[in-house]
């Protein structure tokens, strides 16, 4: 019965079904907002080639690009908040503004990825201090966040590089210089620097 029903699938309902296994593993039981994704259908992408600036698909046009998808990036120096384009392609991940491709990051530079347990959509992409191009790590805020970072680990190959930590994550801001995000629960979903200089990410309860 499981071998006709497996057979009779699409190839597109097979994509979909293999890439949720994916998800299931890494986040099943460990973060919070893990149950409400399921029966979302993960989509090929969030911004069509007609969405991103012909400057920027001329830079990468050697790349094959795989997903897209709109973010929050937050700056390294005051943690303010800016909208970016993140674009992946088969080698890396381009951090886009505008026409501008503000970052490149490939997959051999990233040597972890960071989520909290809670229901926020905060991710933090850490970076190889060998990597001299590379300016810290990446603090970003993404609405489809268990899409994107599944998309993300099969293209990288990165499943076993996902932590889900409870309250804290460091940061590597520039070489040798710290910070962190800090999390917690609250009566209304924030994001803001907190006193002490962190970014502080509060999940609705």
């Amino acid at each position: 019965m499981v071998r006709k029903y497996v057979r009779g699938l699409t190839p597109q309902r097979k994509a979909q079904l293999q890439l949720k296994l994916v998800t299931s593993t890494i986040f099943k039981g460990n973060k919070d907002s893990y149950p409400q994704s399921v029966p979302r259908p993960f989509l090929d992408t969030r911004i069509s080639d007609q969405e991103i600036n012909p400057k920027v698909l001329q830079t990468i046009r050697n790349e094959r690009i795989k997903y897209s998808v709109p973010v929050i990036k937050y700056d390294r120096n005051g943690f303010k908040p800016r909208p970016r384009q993140l674009i992946l392609t088969q080698t890396a991940a381009y951090l886009i503004e505008e026409s501008k491709v503000k970052q490149r990051l490939p997959y051999t530079s990233l040597k972890g990825i960071s989520v909290s347990n809670l229901t926020d959509g905060i991710i933090v992409l850490h970076t190889s201090s060998e990597d001299p191009k590379q300016k810290g790590d990446l603090v970003i805020q993404c609405d489809h966040l268990y899409e994107f970072l599944t998309k993300l680990c099969v293209i990288a190959n990165k499943q076993n590089a996902v932590r889900i930590v409870q309250g804290s994550i460091k940061i590597e801001i520039q070489a040798g210089k710290e910070s962190a995000v800090n999390f917690s629960t609250g009566q209304e979903p924030m994001v803001y620097k907190a006193k002490n200089g962190h970014l502080t990410v509060v999940s609705g309860v």
